[in-house]
């Protein structure tokens, strides 16, 4: 017998609208239970269904490449790195949640990317993010920056997993909002990946890991609306971590694995067993039976509908192959973790849901998974009004700066420019031993691929503030300049994952912003062969008062096929020459000078042309293999002063001074500080120079001798000396100094 049945207000009440509610009825061919009412609401909501974006995400390149699964098959990215292996890898944003509770908020948002990871059979080798806050002039804005850095590395400590590399940035946009976006990578033997599928009719299905409880019930829905004084009201929204139950359960199922015991393997995230149940469903073409009774929970009266929308952390569902019931019962006991069968995969496209001898749900899974009958929009779209005067700003009417000395330091030791090891000491980035680049070290972080002579070099990136002035050509940045970081370290790019950080779609002006950064990003991973595995989309990112800059986060894997071509950041030697490869523009639309000196986020932000680009990174890759420089570096936030500058203190234990000319094009604080995209500096030794410019004369990048290395200060133009010491002092002290006063240290 079925539960009583529901009306539309209580619909209404769940986020669903009158129009899908009347859906709802049609499919089922009656009125919803309570039960089933609560299920739709979290599979129909836009963080399980991505109703408002998936037409466009289907216009990425979403195949190709070294790619062994499609994008959205699985539960994250898999790609073919050589030797019988394969990297998994995936972001996934947990912003909503880290604004209410941050500590537990950033720790669940690790959590949740690591199960991604290895419920498909990788173990994890690294974790990155990129995360987003107010200015830290703001006590609110200080105390979200220490529980989610806090929250992040004690995850990943306790589980065991390195967090090598990320990006922090700090404007008022994000005061009320903070992106939280974590991701992870795993190695995976190519032929032990697991799928999320249930099917053969009599599989057993199981939970293991972690027992059930209210945290987190309606997560999913809460990740799909906006931040408002109300959220203070559903912390119980906010699921609690617990890293060292994850650690077990990693082992656990990697060996259920390896064994063979199952057919597939879903983590419990957003909106748990309803999710996991009608999604692996739907992909195996089956169904399941489930008694709710069988459920181990830690809280007592739990209703059905509280078990299936409970987000608890640390479970996962298993279908095993009949007869190895026993043997995975025994495994997850022996790691002290739950296992319990709580029904079967059945041949009817159901998902039957049972508790206390009453019938509480019967649903097809195609009407509730991604892919399948959930509701699919495309809004309405409209240019945003303020790019009309963006558009327009002269900058030849902008004061020039009394000192550009005092102007360098003040744009070097903006906390987007400085150091970030603050926050990375706070991080375990050499656990596993796998690290040989890690944070601060260069521009992407590389990881060692045991039993090869190959690494990875993982790197996050987006500007924002380029993509609220020109969401296409600055996605098509974010995606340039992830893959020029990996290619700096002498790695090919493979692909990204991403995670789409917007407002409510619902308003036209942002639903035009989203779908002009996915044009930006479609072209860019198209010409860079790096097609798109996967990812997040987090709308919703606005407060009462504003909303965030526009954050398509890019994730980007690059594979080094030898070890000994990972090249680093910093000046190695004196008397080393200075390349500039690339070319200036004096383009300072959306650069930290804008911001940092004249406070303003205005004009057209630099050029991106795709195919200069690619010559830079094919000649970069030829320079690297051909063991022609000793280091490389690219220009990007803050401009070519600001590169050097890292490129000289980066290990600030052996810095190494510099002294070069910089032409000045009209103005210098537009030379210096100009932020034109495809521009890597490079240091070469004066034997290798010959060569080095035969190499470089036979390509299409320009290029220019800068100076040398050596000395103890940054000289520029004869005309401005800043003394290695006193950069590092600025550099690295910047954020700490911030965070230490605001504690009372």
């Amino acid at each position: 017998m079925l539960e009583p049945e529901v009306n539309l207000s209580l619909a209404m009440e769940h986020g669903l609208t009158g129009e899908e509610y009347g859906w709802i009825c049609q499919r089922l061919g009656r009125t919803p239970t309570f039960t089933e009412l609560g299920i739709f609401s979290v599979m129909w909501s836009e963080h399980c269904s991505y109703k408002n974006s998936i037409a466009l995400l289907k216009t990425l390149p979403r195949s190709g490449g070294r790619l062994l699964v499609g994008a959205g098959e699985e539960n994250a990215g898999l790609v073919d790195i050589g030797d019988g292996l394969a990297v998994a890898f995936k972001i996934e944003s947990h912003n909503h949640p880290s604004a209410v509770e941050p500590y537990q908020g950033a720790a669940t948002g690790v959590g949740g990317i690591l199960r991604d990871i290895f419920t498909m059979g990788a173990r994890p080798v690294a974790c990155l993010n990129s995360l987003r806050f107010g200015p830290l002039s703001d006590a609110r804005t200080r105390f979200l920056f220490e529980g989610i850095v806090k929250g992040i590395g004690d995850y990943g400590n306790c589980f065991g997993v390195p967090t090598v590399a990320g990006e922090v940035y700090f404007d008022e946009s994000y005061k009320g909002n903070p992106l939280v976006n974590a991701m992870a990578v795993g190695i995976v033997d190519a032929n032990l990946v697991v799928s999320a599928v249930a099917k053969g009719k009599g599989n057993p299905v199981m939970i293991v890991g972690s027992s059930t409880g209210r945290d987190g019930i309606h997560g999913a829905t809460f990740a799909s609306e906006e931040i408002s004084e109300k959220s203070e009201a559903k912390r119980p929204s906010v699921q609690v971590g617990d890293p060292f139950t994850e650690k077990l359960l990693l082992e656990a199922t990697l060996e259920i694995i390896k064994q063979d015991l199952v057919v597939g393997i879903q983590d419990m995230g957003a909106a748990g067993i309803s999710c996991s149940t009608s999604e692996m469903s739907a992909k195996g073409e089956s169904g399941m039976h489930i008694d709710l009774n069988k459920v181990p929970l830690r809280e007592e009266g739990m209703s059905a509908y509280e078990i299936m929308l409970s987000e608890s952390q640390e479970r996962m569902l298993v279908v095993a192959k009949q007869g190895c019931e026993e043997k995975v019962k025994q495994i997850f006991e022996k790691w002290d973790l739950h296992c319990a069968i709580v029904g079967e995969v059945i041949d009817d496209q159901k998902i039957i849901i049972d508790y206390n001898g009453e019938r509480k749900a019967e649903i097809n899974p195609v009407d509730l998974a991604l892919g399948g009958n959930v509701p699919v929009y495309i809004r309405e779209a409209e240019e945003p009004k303020y790019l009309e005067e963006t558009r327009k700003f002269n900058f030849k009417n902008l004061p020039e700066p009394d000192s550009i000395s005092e102007t360098f330091e003040k744009v070097f030791s903006s906390p987007n420019i400085a150091s970030k090891r603050w926050v990375y000491q706070q991080y375990d980035s050499m656990v596993r031993t796998n690290t040989i680049v890690g944070p601060g070290g260069s521009d992407a972080a590389v990881i060692f691929i045991k039993g090869t002579n190959k690494a990875l070099s993982v790197k996050t990136d987006c500007n924002g503030r380029y993509v609220y002035l020109n969401p296409k050509e600055g996605t098509k940045i974010a995606v340039a300049e992830a893959a020029r970081n990996v290619v700096c370290t002498g790695a090919i790019p493979l692909a990204i994952t991403n995670c789409l950080n917007f407002g409510n779609p619902y308003k036209p002006e942002m639903y035009w912003t989203f779908k002009k950064a996915i044009e930006g990003m479609g072209e860019a991973c198209k010409y860079f062969s790096t097609p798109v595995t996967g990812g997040n989309v987090s709308f919703y990112n606005e407060s009462p008062d504003i909303a965030v800059y526009p954050t398509p986060v890019i994730g980007m894997v690059g594979l080094i096929e030898e070890l000994e071509n990972i090249t680093t950041a910093q000046f190695k030697n004196d008397d080393d020459l200075i390349y500039l490869l690339g070319e200036d523009y004096e383009e300072i639309g959306g650069s930290e000078y804008m911001k940092v000196i004249h406070n303003l986020v205005t004009g057209e932000i630099p050029k991106i042309d795709l195919q200069t680009e690619k010559d830079l990174h094919t000649l970069l890759l030829h320079l690297i293999e051909s063991d022609i420089i000793n280091s490389a570096h690219d220009v990007s936030d803050g401009g070519i002063l600001c590169s050097l500058a890292e490129c000289c203190i980066m290990d600030d234990e052996k810095p190494v001074g510099a002294k070069v000319k910089l032409p000045i094009k009209t103005r210098e604080d537009f030379s210096f500080f100009s932020e034109s995209q495809s521009r890597v500096i490079v240091s070469v030794n004066p034997d290798n120079q010959e060569k080095f410019e035969e190499i470089i004369s036979k390509s299409f990048t320009p290029f220019m001798l800068l100076g040398n290395t050596g000395g103890n200060t940054l000289s520029v133009n004869d005309q401005y000396d800043f003394s290695l010491s006193h950069l590092i002092n600025m550099y690295y002290t910047v954020i700490s100094k911030r965070m230490d006063h605001s504690s009372g240290i």
